[in-house]
């Protein structure tokens, strides 16, 4: 690899903090200059050797800066984009992408006329269980598959107060938060569904965002299904997978988000690696005999996907989170809020 990409964080809140300076700081082929703090100084204390500034105007400024990183509020995704991309800057958009297709279109398309790179933080694609998932899938080691169902859920049963991801006029809610998360997975795995069918829900007294749904995506030949609710104090299996020769669950989160947040380092030896108790259990046939063996979890690498945006950058290999993948989440996204509000199925036209 060339020089280091120098890179900057447009805001750092708990995507900055958790996610994108630890990943990019401690990967060699970054170099992280320059962060957006606005009123705090924690970035200061933990990165000594950047440069913290108040204004978002300083990236874009910085003739030095190679790559934002846009993970400011939702709202303010498509205007922070569309400024990097004009000064000539590679960005990556924190999910969700934008908050219309109208918007993910513009941004595609200016991206293209600049000649930059677009990418949108679909770092769940590096969950552990998900790679595991898709490894079993692909392989047909539940035969054909019948039913796929994913869960994400969480216990918060108040409502956080002074954040943005709690007000509707943000255009939040765990649909655009988690649901991101879910819908690329399974896009992923199927590609795009012919019709989606989706119940939104605000469950937790005095919420004005939805806090609760349970997504149907239509495909020939398999039941897709994803749910999430902030209500769940004891989680089930966070997948379930039936196929016509058995069936795969797998209970737990990944880790590599808990491991961020004690502050350790994806340079540690074992990152990424789930613990035995929490691994799958696969019961199936091969050979046509009978299995049923708890099924090693593969392991995580969220840097995985600065990995290939550094190979992008500077050596023209293929984007692995492409744009155009993401505008069809926010696609599935708006479907399923249609499809909520009109209690009907909403075909899709692609």
């Amino acid at each position: 690899m060339e020089q280091p990409i120098v890179a900057g964080i447009a805001s750092f809140g708990m995507s900055g903090k958790i996610f994108h300076a630890p990943l990019i700081s401690s990967h060699r082929n970054f170099k992280l200059k320059r962060i957006i703090e606005r009123t705090r100084n924690e970035a200061r204390q933990l990165y000594p050797g950047v440069i913290v500034s108040r204004s978002f105007e300083d990236l874009l400024q910085d003739s030095e800066i190679e790559l934002i990183i846009v993970n400011t509020p939702d709202e303010t995704h498509f205007e922070y984009a569309t400024a990097c991309l004009k000064a000539g800057k590679h960005v990556v958009v924190e999910k969700p992408f934008t908050q219309t297709v109208a918007q993910g279109e513009e941004l595609i398309a200016l991206a293209r006329q600049q000649g930059t790179v677009l990418s949108i933080f679909q770092n769940r694609r590096w969950d552990g269980d998900f790679l595991t998932v898709q490894h079993i899938v692909n392989n047909r080691m539940l035969g054909r598959l019948v039913d796929y169902e994913a869960h994400f859920d969480r216990y918060r049963n108040f409502i956080q107060q002074d954040t943005w991801k709690e007000r509707a006029a943000a255009g939040s809610g765990v649909l655009t938060n988690l649901g991101a998360h879910m819908i690329d997975q399974a896009l992923v795995l199927f590609g795009m569904p012919e019709a989606v069918t989706a119940h939104l829900k605000t469950m937790r007294t005095g919420g004005e965002v939805d806090d609760w749904y349970d997504i149907r995506l239509h495909y020939p030949g398999v039941n897709v299904q994803l749910k999430s609710s902030l209500l769940v104090r004891e989680p089930g299996p966070r997948y379930l997978l039936h196929g016509t020769l058995g069936s795969f669950l797998k209970w737990g989160l990944d880790p590599q988000e808990e491991a961020l947040k004690q502050g350790k380092n994806p340079n540690d030896p074992g990152w990424g690696i789930d613990s035995k108790e929490w691994w799958g259990v696969l019961n199936t046939e091969m050979d046509h005999q009978p299995i049923r063996e708890k099924f090693e979890t593969l392991p995580g690498n969220y840097r995985s996907f600065y990995d290939n945006i550094a190979a992008r950058i500077r050596e023209g290999k293929e984007l692995q989170v492409k744009p155009e993948e993401a505008l069809n989440v926010i696609r599935i996204i708006e479907a399923a809020k249609r499809s909520s509000g009109e209690k009907k199925t909403i075909t899709l036209a692609f």
